[in-house]
């Protein structure tokens, strides 16, 4: 936006500068420079600034500021120029209006809607029927035939350790890893593997077993709960959703109290929303 401003408003801020409107109260009320009869105020600059885009906040306020006036007098004398305004701008500027104002109460909705005491209640009631979920941490070797998984088994039977058979024998990725595939949960692994580990005490070895990937043995290293994700990890999407609760419940009381028509089906043709000539 700024950048096709050419800073013609170093005069306007002069001007107020030598009348000591600086040194008065200012409000949003307070006008800044003027086109004609036309006044801009400083609550139309403020608002120009909220409307920049984030690269602007770099620059020094001062050249905001001077920027922010050109672009606005420019703006006007350009307004000024036209003859009459367009059907589109007008329909545009109404439902601007209405889009603004809806979300500033939607805002305000949202602010009030939730205490702390909301957002705890509805985390505790989240997780007060959860069940706790196993998470496993196992090792798996892998090869192509039934025969060199039972080999690979006999010699963890007689005492090899089962890292070490896995990087001797194993073709799968985990092998130099000596097969460990970390914690995973239900769901996370082929069914007839899942089942195989989950039938294992801590400790436990597998018979050989097969799925699509060919030949597996397994161990169970490790078991633990799944970690319940803490009210703070949870607050900003609690809060969000309570907040979408209230306002969609307080547009319910709305149209409830008021008075709403709508088209029947079939009276407009929806193509018509498409139809800019109309605006003509």
């Amino acid at each position: 936006m700024l950048k096709h401003v050419t800073f013609l408003g170093g005069a306007a801020v002069a001007s107020v500068l030598a009348t000591g409107a600086v040194a008065q109260d200012v409000t949003a009320d307070t006008v800044v420079a003027t086109v004609g009869e036309t006044e801009i105020t400083m609550g139309e600059i403020i608002v120009a600034r909220t409307q920049l885009p984030p690269q602007y906040a770099q620059l020094p306020v001062d050249a905001l500021f001077n920027g922010l006036i050109d672009q606005l007098v420019q703006q006007q004398l350009l307004a000024d120029e036209a003859e009459e305004v367009s059907a589109q701008i007008e329909y545009t500027l109404s439902n601007e209006r209405r889009a603004l104002i809806a979300g500033e109460v939607i805002t305000a909705i949202a602010d009030n809607a939730i205490t702390e005491a909301d957002v705890q209640a509805a985390y505790d009631a989240r997780f007060a029927d959860a069940e706790e979920i196993q998470e496993f941490n196992a090792a798996h070797l892998l090869v192509e035939s039934e025969e060199e998984a039972a080999a690979a088994k006999a010699r963890i039977d007689e005492g090899a350790a089962f890292a070490d058979v896995a990087r001797d024998v194993s073709t799968g990725p985990t092998g130099p890893n000596g097969g460990n595939l970390g914690w995973f949960g239900p769901g996370a692994m082929v069914p007839t593997f899942e089942e195989a580990i989950m039938a294992l005490e801590v400790g436990g070895v597998t018979e050989p077993f097969e799925t699509q990937f060919g030949w597996h043995v397994a161990t169970l290293l490790e078991t633990r709960v799944q970690a319940r994700p803490t009210l703070d990890q949870l607050r900003p999407e609690i809060a969000r959703e309570l907040q979408e609760a209230a306002v969609t419940a307080r547009l319910d009381e709305l149209a409830e109290a008021q008075t709403i028509t709508k088209p029947e089906p079939g009276e407009f043709d929806p193509a018509l929303i498409d139809a800019l000539e109309l605006l003509d």
